[in-house]
């Protein structure tokens, strides 16, 4: 069955809650702000509970069905070609500081919350060399709600740290806050960077990734953007928005099904 992109039935699903300009804002090219919000679960659901422990799992065709896609995104989105050069040459970096390399670790592993993803996509951006990996996780919400306060902890404890990449290039490391659309029941976003100072070029060599992870009721996604020099925001805050609404769709299908 043809999904409907996301983008724009985003703005029926929100119904009166948002005016038609503020819909416009959830196109790539007017990035949505941090203050801007979709419906949660609980808000959207005719009065059902979002209550994590009132809610079954989700089944794995629901959890593959929840993964966005670049049919939702649009261009320049499309299916990966592959892992990205820059994860062995920048993220499989090493620092003495635990909770930093736990950050690092988890980065090159594509494991944010911690445990194997149980249902994931990856989709490139051919014209920025950005890479989107978005999955759905098998944390209980409990689990899911330790591993957001981590993350929330590691602005302050990994805010600017010291790595050596595998070829043992020294990299500094930045860690920041990364506001989100304020959907789901928990969030928590991140802005990592990685950056090269040691180059033949007159420019430094810098990575960028996106982190962010939301639970919505028992279930909860992560997903990481990245690319050199830049990276797409204006992406990382729909895929936010778009994992929320497609989670409330599978969610309120199930129940129509049940």
């Amino acid at each position: 069955m043809t999904r409907r992109p996301l983008l724009a039935s985003a703005c029926l699903f929100t119904g009166l809650l948002l005016t038609a300009s503020a819909c416009a804002t959830l196109g790539l090219e007017h990035p949505p702000t941090a203050r801007q919000a979709l419906p949660t679960v609980q808000e959207s659901s005719s009065g059902t509970s979002s209550n994590p422990a009132a809610a079954p799992g989700l089944t794995e065709a629901q959890a593959h069905a929840a993964l966005i896609t670049d049919t939702d995104l649009g261009p320049p989105w499309t299916p990966t070609r592959g892992a990205a050069t820059w994860r062995d040459g920048l993220l499989k970096a090493t620092t003495p500081t635990a909770e930093c390399q736990k950050l690092l670790d988890r980065l090159y592993a594509d494991e944010v919350l911690g445990g194997p993803a149980r249902a994931v996509v990856a989709l490139d951006d051919p014209h920025s060399e950005a890479q989107l990996r978005y999955q759905l996780t098998d944390r209980s919400p409990a689990q899911a709600d330790r591993a957001l306060a981590w993350l929330e902890t590691l602005p302050e404890k990994c805010a600017q740290f010291a790595a050596k990449a595998p070829d043992d290039t020294v990299l500094e490391v930045t860690v920041a806050e990364l506001p989100l659309p304020e959907v789901g029941d928990v969030r928590q976003g991140l802005r990592v960077t990685l950056t090269d100072w040691n180059t033949d070029d007159a420019e430094p060599l810098v990575l960028a990734v996106d982190v962010a992870a939301v639970r919505v009721g028992q279930d909860t996604f992560a997903l990481t953007n990245g690319g050199l020099n830049d990276v797409p925001n204006e992406a990382t805050q729909a895929a936010v928005q778009l994992g929320v609404q497609r989670l409330t769709e599978v969610r309120k299908q199930g129940r129509v099904e049940i």
